[in-house]
């Protein structure tokens, strides 16, 4: 039996396709200077190229995109419009709510804010893990069901290292500040001087960091424009690639980035199987039942989009295939939903 899928009402899906489109408007209307493209490794970056005294500073905007053309066309009239999309993005984080959005508790929600204003997403950060799960909540526009949410309350961002480092920026202010003003500590790892893990004294809320790994190792890696070392991890560079624009239903809505659903629902076939054994294996099931949650959805609203993203996953090798194999014969009903879009 297929779990019950609750569908958001229409006003709610509207609602938040508005607040993601404020937040990306918002960002642009932080624009101090001139806007200015810079080609790194046959893509293209925008800038916001501005002075202060006789120094010249850029501040990275993000990749080229025509919807980020479109906006940084309009920036000087969204610069102007401030107030007015503030009031309104509250408005709309008042509707979600009264529509049993889960959004954010205060907790997560007040650090995942810091984490944003200091520019962990706008630099590449992409969250992963549950509290990307959550998030499409609003990209699916689908009821979530506590069971499936629970049991963590950790916040994982992932970045690339190469990315991280061509950016010439990291955030403000420091990784090591943000984190101890919410009263976290570094958690000591083997690699003498590298934090990948910050854990918070009142609670055991983890903050990780990840980076995909592209090597037979998996290591510690320098994230440079977070300031943070990081844990390398293969298969993740499949799950963080094309991230998508989400938003944080707390306060004024929080800009992020997810990764697509599609993919976070593949990959996670991936990481049930590396945690099929031992104390993590409860964690395994909460992965799979987090899977076919979204393949439910996903095969009914999005089958292209799926069908390309398993197919992209099989096609990287026989040790994806593996894990993704052993996945589905502990889960049939994701099984049969993969097997349905052949």
């Amino acid at each position: 039996m297929r779990p019950e899928v609750q569908r958001h009402s229409a006003t709610a899906q509207a609602a938040y396709i508005d607040l993601v489109s404020l937040l990306l408007d918002e960002a642009i209307a932080e624009i101090r200077g001139s806007p200015t493209p810079r080609e790194r490794a046959g893509r293209i970056y925008w800038y916001d190229r501005y002075r202060i005294g006789t120094e010249t500073h850029e501040r990275y905007l993000g990749e080229d995109s025509p919807a980020l053309r479109d906006r940084i066309d309009q920036h000087d009239a969204l610069k102007s419009q401030r107030e007015l999309r503030r009031r309104e993005r509250a408005r709309l984080v008042r509707l979600l709510r009264s529509e049993r959005f889960l959004g954010m508790d205060n907790a997560t929600g007040s650090l995942v804010g810091a984490l944003a204003k200091a520019g962990v997403f706008r630099l590449g950060g992409v969250m992963v893990g549950t509290n990307a799960f959550r998030m499409y909540e609003g990209e699916l526009a689908v009821h979530l069901r506590f069971d499936q949410t629970a049991m963590t309350n950790d916040i994982d961002i992932a970045s690339f290292e190469k990315l991280s480092l061509a950016l010439g920026e990291t955030i403000l202010p420091s990784m090591e500040e943000i984190l101890t003003d919410f009263e976290f500590s570094p958690v000591t790892s083997l690699d003498k001087g590298k934090v990948w893990r910050w854990k918070q004294s009142r609670s055991q809320t983890l903050v990780e960091f990840l980076t995909p790994s592209f090597d037979a190792k998996e290591d510690l890696r320098e994230l440079a424009a977070l300031g943070v070392s990081a844990q390398s991890l293969h298969f993740l560079n499949y799950l963080i690639a094309d991230p998508i624009h989400a938003a944080g239903v707390y306060r004024d809505g929080i800009p992020v980035h997810v990764p697509r659903p599609e993919k976070f629902a593949i990959h996670k076939l991936i990481v049930a199987d590396r945690r099929r054994d031992g104390q993590d294996g409860l964690r395994a099931r909460k992965d799979l039942m987090q899977v076919e949650f979204l393949l439910t959805i996903l095969v009914e609203d999005r089958p292209t989009d799926l069908l390309v993203a398993y197919e992209d996953a099989l096609s990287r090798g026989p040790a994806w295939r593996e894990r993704i194999d052993r996945s589905l014969g502990r889960s049939r009903k994701s099984a049969e939903l993969l097997e349905s879009l052949k």
